[in-house]
């Protein structure tokens, strides 16, 4: 089992790097709808996912936790204007489930948008919300973000999984890239994001118990730090974690001084922005593995004693 020490330290430094580069999750409000006003949205939607997580497990420290509470109070505050944001971009793309999947987390930390809140009452029950295009994955979260939302999911989330790579537990040697991506998304949603492991079906547990180590030492041989990090984070969500040392131990030597964690092999160049939306993601990814890993280990230490 890896030493925790090692997987605490990569969530501290994650916590740091994206506190001082708070500026990064900003919107383009002049940006064109035809070109992806509501892209800038998805790095504060993860933002407030991960810092659910780190609140939820309760093995940060003082310093982690109060950065992420301070990170959202900025993001809610000045990056989506209190939310008002949020109900400009459902007015911009009516049908987009893009606001609802970012207001979620923030509602579940307390925080409000009434305007929201009856935009989403109201979609959910267009035929549009059901027909909107997206990945059987994908499909499968916004299923399970209506049910934690207090809507009947549509569908229902047990028709959504049956759609996905992962629910047919297919040739393992065929995993590439997006596949890999879509199977971690999958067990996030399936898990709600590793609060409930007993939430991965029995046929998929035993499928990913058996594979998911060659998957991580695949993706820790080719430096993709940012895949690795959601592999490690599926890893946590399992019945029994194998919280795997060595690919710990390079995920953690990977990280830089001062807690980015490049996506991959190295730390790209260019000006700050740039920067950031590059490895915004794998650092929030770096947090979010970090503090479950931390909980499982803690776990598993005490069912040892």
């Amino acid at each position: 089992m890896t030493d925790t020490r090692i997987v605490h330290t990569v969530g501290v430094g994650a916590m740091e790097w994206l506190w001082a580069h708070r500026d990064g999750f900003r919107l383009e409000p002049d940006a064109d709808p035809e070109v992806g006003f509501l892209e800038r949205f998805k790095p504060v939607g993860e933002l407030a996912l991960v810092c659910k997580v780190l609140f939820r497990e309760g093995v940060a420290g003082s310093r982690q936790a109060d950065l992420a509470r301070r990170l959202l109070d900025h993001v809610w505050r000045e990056t989506l204007d209190g939310g008002t944001m949020l109900v400009r971009g459902q007015r911009t793309e009516p049908a987009s489930p893009i606001p609802f999947e970012v207001y979620l987390p923030f509602r579940e930390l307390g925080y409000s948008q009434p305007e929201v809140e009856r935009a989403v009452v109201l979609n959910h029950r267009l035929d549009s919300w059901r027909a909107f295009e997206a990945t059987p994955t994908r499909r499968l979260g916004l299923s399970a973000f209506q049910r934690r939302f207090g809507l009947t999911p549509r569908p229902a989330e047990d028709e959504a999984l049956r759609a996905t790579w992962l629910a047919h537990t297919p040739e393992p040697w065929t995993v590439e890239g997006h596949i890999a991506y879509d199977i971690t998304h999958c067990v996030f949603h399936l898990t709600d994001w590793g609060e409930n492991p007993a939430g991965l079906p029995a046929d998929i547990a035993d499928y990913l118990a058996t594979w998911l180590p060659a998957w991580i030492d695949d993706w820790l041989d080719l430096e993709r730090w940012d895949l690795l990090g959601e592999l490690l984070v599926v890893d946590a969500c399992l019945p029994r974690p194998t919280l795997d040392e060595p690919a710990w131990r390079a995920f953690a030597a990977a990280q830089q001084p001062d807690g980015a964690m490049p996506a991959i092999r190295v730390m790209p160049e260019g000006d700050e922005e740039a920067v950031f939306d590059v490895v915004y993601h794998s650092t929030l990814v770096a947090a979010f593995a970090s503090v479950l890993a931390t909980s499982r280990a803690l776990t598993e230490l005490a069912r040892a004693s």
